[in-house]
């Protein structure tokens, strides 16, 4: 490293809602195949990033329960210099935000912040494309946050049609307990031939989270959060869960229905955003 003390950049990380979350089928490979609309949050992690002229990557953070080799962040960048040769390396520090096992994206929205910001500060010049592509290595949910526009999504989640929503405040209640994606997709009771939704018939008010039924049963905890927050305003499970929202008339609403929240879950209202925080700041950089 140079004598002189490298500046430490932040980037945001944001979470994403699955606005409903349908399967309509299941590939050779064992993996579902997935209709499912992601909105991004302003609420989200952080992630700093100190480059190195020594080429070495490392978390300089702890995060609990993931080993510096299986975090998403240092695969992510080792993708990316892997795959572009590039000399330089860096210093990770992830500021955990968001709750793991809550189907708010955080992990993937980590490793897209550092695709999308090392590409950046080690002038690679990847395109869009190019690191959608190395994304989808690392998770199905990475290349939404890559390329940072709310869309709908099908495949495995990657294949991405951008669209317009309203843009609303959310109450979002996260119950004390991990939801395991794969035990969630492994269940024999869950639906996996749901028939094909179109972008129209979402935008008119169809579409379900078709997982909610399986983690009712096998996560108490999100039932009940699902029961309570139905009281007040219409609510669904993000993805796989364990979090569950409903939109609000606006933010207001949204911190007083928060703060109604029993405190066994965590409660935040956040609101909805079509473009990621994160590349709105990249834009605000030209």
């Amino acid at each position: 490293m140079n004598p002189a003390t490298p500046p430490t950049r932040r980037w945001p990380a944001p979470a994403k809602l699955n606005l409903f979350l349908h399967i309509v089928g299941r590939r050779p490979d064992g993996y579902h195949v997935l209709q499912t609309v992601f909105q991004f949050l302003d609420v989200g992690d952080v992630i700093g990033l100190t480059v190195r002229d020594d080429g070495l990557i490392r978390r300089v953070t702890p995060v609990a329960g993931v080993a510096e080799d299986a975090d998403l962040t240092v695969r992510a960048a080792r993708c990316l210099q892997a795959a572009t040769e590039a000399s330089l390396g860096a210093d990770i520090a992830v500021e955990k935000r968001l709750p793991m096992g809550a189907g708010l994206g955080g992990g993937s929205s980590d490793a897209a912040t550092v695709l999308v910001a090392l590409n950046r500060l080690w002038n690679l010049g990847c395109t869009e494309d190019r690191l959608a592509e190395l994304g989808l290595t690392l998770g199905a949910d990475v290349p939404v946050f890559v390329r940072g526009r709310a869309a709908w999504a099908e495949g495995v989640g990657e294949q991405l049609t951008p669209v317009d929503l309203p843009e609303p405040w959310y109450v979002v209640l996260v119950p004390p307990c991990h939801v395991s994606t794969a035990e969630i997709f492994g269940a024999p009771e869950l639906t996996r031939n749901a028939p094909p939704l179109t972008i129209a018939a979402f935008l008119s008010g169809s579409g379900s989270n078709l997982c909610e039924a399986v983690v009712r049963r096998r996560y108490p905890e999100v039932g009940a959060a699902l029961d309570w927050l139905n009281g007040h305003a219409p609510a669904r499970m993000s993805g796989t869960g364990a979090a569950v929202f409903a939109p609000c008339a606006d933010e207001a609403a949204a911190r007083r229905l928060a703060a109604l929240a029993p405190t066994v879950w965590r409660a935040f209202a956040a609101k909805g955003r079509n473009r990621s925080p994160l590349h709105a700041m990249l834009r605000s950089e030209e």
